[in-house]
């Protein structure tokens, strides 16, 4: 089970504090509203796959004995313009670094990572398409 609880900050801010005792907060844009003074809500969606994932493929990959010395991954959303403008299309691409990196095991880890581990991307792929790709950049 996973639990959240946010408080009403004023404004279109909200915070609250994360299982690990750290301060959060979302908020939304001066365009909408709000005062900016937090992640927007929609950000930590795209946060919480990235960091889901980034830590299945990280294990995943020392357990295959292969060295990353970096991994980054950058997350592009898709909404639609009409409320309640749900993505419908979330890319995913993948920046690996290391010492001789296995292709053939970055793109199993992604995989594994989407199809059995990681329950934010499982749960986004319910309603959304998530493509990903990947690259190796010499160390």
């Amino acid at each position: 089970m996973v639990t959240a609880k946010m408080k009403w900050a004023g404004g279109l801010k909200f915070e609250g504090t994360t299982a690990f005792g750290h301060k959060i907060a979302t908020d939304s844009a001066k365009s909408a509203g709000g005062g900016e003074d937090g992640y927007k809500p929609t950000e930590l969606v795209l946060y919480g796959v990235a960091g889901c994932t980034g830590i299945d493929i990280v294990r995943t990959l020392d357990k295959q004995r292969q060295k990353l010395s970096s991994l980054e991954i950058e997350l592009v959303a898709h909404h639609n313009e009409d409320y309640p403008k749900p993505f419908h299309t979330v890319e995913i691409k993948y920046v690996a670094r290391g010492e001789n990196l296995s292709e053939q095991k970055l793109a199993q880890a992604i995989e594994l990572s989407h199809s059995k581990y990681c329950m934010v991307s499982q749960t986004l792929e319910r309603e959304t398409k998530v493509t990903t790709s990947y690259e190796i950049l010499p160390d």
